[in-house]
């Protein structure tokens, strides 16, 4: 019967003991009972799945993710494990725990994704600075066999796994407060006249659409800014007859617009 569950964190000389007894049998059963020993194993190891999961938290993936990462990658590891691999299981678990884990931030931890050759070499530049400490920019692309630029494109590419917030205040260190300055005030605010593109090429489309009389009407009413007398003497109608084309003229420019999907 197991007794042994994903909290038990046995200290390590009494786990590898369990684990290699366990293992041994395992090698040598068949059926139901080898699933059960490999159980076994993998409730005694849980602990050690877990904690490598742990390392990579605070990186924008929930730890439950990562957990179940490691806890999936240590099953494997169980179920494929041989004797004459290794003579310690975790030898050959930890590599394959850490690979899985690593290959899940590749995967969907980016919550801006840069190109693959840039992942992977900010990977090499975060093993250089933590094997090396801090280095200039010029050291780290002699060392990883990479030109500058591409060492300053990943090292850039750092807050793509979790972007900084847009109301970080702009001097770090800081305490929030509401006289305060944040990243998201230095953003520029949205072009009114960006955001009114799409309308004023459907106006324009409809405009185009009118007689060549309307369109000169259009013209100089919106754009001349002349009077409903004086687009009467240009034209050669009376002032009334001018404010009743103007009239119609908005109608089926209203009409048009509306027809794909625009409100006028």
């Amino acid at each position: 019967m197991t007794t042994t569950t994903f909290e038990t964190d046995l200290p390590r000389a009494e786990r590898q003991r369990l684990t290699s007894e366990l293992l041994a049998k395992a090698h040598t059963a068949e059926g139901e009972e080898q699933d059960r020993i490999l159980e076994e194993v993998i409730l005694l190891n849980a602990a050690v799945a877990r904690s490598i999961a742990h390392r990579y938290t605070g990186r924008g993936i929930p730890r439950a993710d990562l957990e179940q990462v490691a806890y999936t990658a240590l099953v494997r590891a169980a179920k494929s494990f041989h004797p004459d691999r290794a003579d310690d299981f975790l030898t050959y678990a930890v590599p394959t725990i850490r690979g899985e884990v690593k290959r899940w931030f590749r995967d969907h931890g980016w919550t801006v994704r840069p190109p693959r050759p840039i992942q992977e070499l900010q990977s090499t530049l975060l093993r250089i600075g933590s094997e090396r400490g801090h280095l200039p920019t010029s050291e780290l692309a002699e060392i990883a066999h990479v030109p500058e630029q591409k060492v300053r494109e990943a090292l850039d590419a750092r807050g793509c796994f979790t972007p900084t917030s847009l109301d970080a205040p702009l001097r770090a260190g800081e305490a929030h407060s509401s006289a305060e300055a944040t990243i998201g005030d230095m953003l520029p605010a949205i072009d009114g006249g960006l955001a009114d593109c799409e309308t004023r090429l459907a106006l324009e489309q409809a405009i185009h659409v009118l007689c060549p009389r309307d369109q000169l009407v259009v013209r100089l009413r919106f754009i001349e800014d002349r009077s409903q007398a004086e687009i009467g003497e240009a034209i050669g109608v009376t002032q009334t007859q001018v404010s009743r084309i103007l009239t119609r003229i908005i109608d089926e420019l209203r009409e048009q617009l509306q027809g794909v999907g625009i409100a006028a």
